[in-house]
């Protein structure tokens, strides 16, 4: 007898950082990421990544908690948070991922020297307009066999061209070891970082379908190695929505002081937020039944291929 065609479970996620409150921005992503999902007849998943221990309070998680619900994004199941699952993470470290990972003792200072060196060689003069890619690691302790305990820990990165298509921004390229080199994966305190926490979480919850900032991209080839290496399944779906900017194209982030979120009237929130995804418009109403519209007429299309959105004036 044929083995029965068992249909997989669609799955987004929700995965926002309480470094701040909600603000236009996060919320975009986040509507966005539930009504696409829902629109398939998928779960939303929400995630806290909260490993950044210096800089996630508490306070806001409760405040995004609050926020969505006052919106009426509704999550499927139970909450992770980052922060409780330190030791899967250093499981995997020492395990599927040991062998491509290494102790560093290079701080910042001692790259800038090694660069600032670098750009006086022969390779960097006039005739060269090229210039050393700073982001990379230069590999300076990757045959040093430092203590993996006692040092920061980095991921060799693949050094060949990865690619994958995205449902927005379309066909993409990159080579992670040129582009970003070998990530640091764990700080020298043990604090994991995100392009770990995030890869491994997005196997372990067998998310099918990743809806993020544009912001996010860059970091796409390196998450897509860090789950293959850690023998996690493949996320089938990648969509990376166009940055939110003010009207003179500054990007909308807390690091420029972003207004959070007021949910005290939440439907207007969705309306706005609809408006600047370019959605058809839904008529106002409880937050439920506008998402459920909002759901039903749930078009992509119009954000194809854009970099960034615009907020209007006032």
């Amino acid at each position: 007898m044929p083995t029965p065609i068992i249909p997989v479970q669609l799955i987004g996620r929700f995965a926002p950082s309480p470094t701040g409150e909600l603000h236009l921005g996060s919320l975009t992503t986040a509507l966005a990421s539930f009504c696409h999902i829902k629109s398939i007849g998928g779960k939303w998943l929400l995630r806290i990544e909260d490993t950044d221990t210096e800089r996630c309070d508490q306070q806001f998680t409760e405040q995004i908690l609050i926020d969505l619900e006052a919106l009426g994004l509704y999550w499927d199941g139970d909450i992770i948070y980052q922060s409780e699952r330190i030791d899967i993470y250093n499981d995997y470290l020492h395990s599927a991922l040991h062998p491509l990972t290494y102790g560093c003792q290079c701080s910042r200072k001692d790259l800038e020297q090694y660069w600032a060196q670098e750009e006086l060689s022969p390779a960097y003069d006039d005739a060269n307009p090229l210039q050393p890619n700073r982001k990379r690691y230069p590999r300076c302790c990757v045959s040093a066999d430092l203590d993996r305990e006692q040092h920061k820990l980095r991921i060799q990165l693949p050094n060949y061209k990865i690619g994958f298509n995205d449902g927005i921004q379309g066909l993409q390229w990159d080579n992670p070891q040129q582009t970003l080199g070998d990530m640091v994966v764990r700080r020298q305190d043990g604090m994991i970082n995100y392009i770990l926490a995030a890869s491994l979480d997005d196997g372990l919850q067998q998310v099918t379908h990743i809806m993020r900032g544009l912001d996010i991209l860059p970091m796409t080839t390196a998450q897509i190695s860090i789950m293959d290496a850690a023998r996690l399944p493949a996320i089938d779906h990648w969509y990376h929505l166009p940055l939110i900017c003010h009207a003179d194209g500054q990007k909308l982030s807390k690091q420029n002081l972003a207004q959070p979120i007021d949910t005290r009237d939440p439907s207007k929130l969705i309306a706005d937020a609809l408006q600047l995804l370019q959605q058809p418009a839904v008529d106002r109403d409880t937050p439920t039944r506008m998402l459920k519209q909002a759901i039903a007429q749930w078009d992509s299309t119009p954000l194809q291929g854009k970099q960034q959105l615009n907020m209007p004036n006032g």
